[in-house]
């Protein structure tokens, strides 16, 4: 059986995969001017609070809804 000391490693180690899971979504680096799935136009706003966007808000949410569905999860 296990302890608490365990238990509380194993949340430790779920938290870290969580979080580089999240950073491996997140591109870093110079952002594209346009979407790289329709070429509508990234307005400046987004590409300086995500550095390293390249998608359009209405694509990346399009992607997320498909990724959620396929995966079987819920919002």
């Amino acid at each position: 059986m296990a302890d608490s000391m365990d238990l509380v490693q194993q949340r430790v180690q779920e938290e870290l995969a969580r979080n580089l899971a999240s950073a491996k979504q997140h591109p870093t680096g110079a952002s594209e001017f346009f979407c790289l799935s329709c070429d509508a136009e990234i307005p400046e706003a987004r590409r300086r609070a995500l550095p390293g966007v390249q998608l359009c808000v209405t694509c990346k949410s399009i992607g997320e809804l498909k990724s959620m569905h396929y995966q079987g999860g819920a919002v």
